[in-house]
């Protein structure tokens, strides 16, 4: 199974505010070791928020495209810290950036992508789609149709989509499975923004939803194992 591994940048940051906790890295490269080793294929998408948000910057003085560029460099500096944890921790991994920066990172291409998979590495791309006015959740379900991937995990705080914010509401229920039609008309269902749920349901791509920090989640995920939210 190849498993296309989403990840938001304010994980990366631990328990701070901001910035990347090497720890925290650590622990997910050996977590992404134990589905390695059950026969899975990875590829991880990282989001910006540990370290620039394009929202909070757009406004008078900084423009949205600006902004969403400013976002889309912080995720390849994501890319290539993790991807260096994870060589230092012994599990073989590849950072691509969809944005041009040859000094620094290999440019993405498909084919460069699947021959690192072909390797045994963990293929971590940064940049997003490489183009404003698109967000990571639309980037990792774009490169999860390309590359070709049984699924997009996207690991979250909680376990699972609930019907009703779980932290404001003790009533509400886990949802084990959802259409994709019903995540993107559900008002109360904001795991992905509509558009990349949209793209998921087009090409028929399931989303697991799950909680990141439950030792073993992401091997479970990523072997068809049934955990938090299936969206399909």
């Amino acid at each position: 199974m190849r498993v296309l591994l989403k990840l938001s940048g304010e994980q990366l940051a631990g328990d701070s505010p901001r910035g990347f906790d090497i720890e925290r890295a650590k622990w997910i490269a050996a977590e992404v070791k134990k589905a390695q080793n059950r026969g899975a294929e990875v590829v991880i998408t990282v989001g910006a928020g540990n370290f620039v948000r394009g929202e909070y910057f757009a406004g008078d003085h900084v423009r949205p495209v600006t902004a969403d560029n400013m976002g889309m460099l912080a995720i390849v500096i994501n890319a290539l810290a993790l991807a260096d944890v994870f060589n230092s921790v012994g599990v073989r991994a590849a950072a691509l950036s969809n944005i041009q920066a040859d000094q620094v990172v290999d440019q993405y291409t498909y084919r460069r992508a699947l021959s690192h998979l072909g390797k045994g590495r963990v293929v971590i791309i940064g940049g997003g789609t490489g183009r404003p006015y698109v967000t990571s959740d639309s980037a990792a379900v774009s490169l999860a149709v390309e590359l070709d991937c049984d699924l997009v995990a996207k690991a979250t705080k909680v376990d699972g989509v609930y019907d009703d914010d779980p932290a404001k509401n003790p009533h509400a229920k886990l949802l084990k499975k959802l259409s994709h039609d019903q995540a993107i008309v559900g008002r109360d269902i904001r795991v992905m923004d509509k558009a990349a749920l949209g793209l998921a349901a087009d090409f028929n791509k399931p989303i697991v939803v799950f909680e990141l920090l439950k030792t073993g989640n992401i091997a479970k995920v990523a072997t068809g194992q049934t955990v938090g939210t299936r969206i399909e």
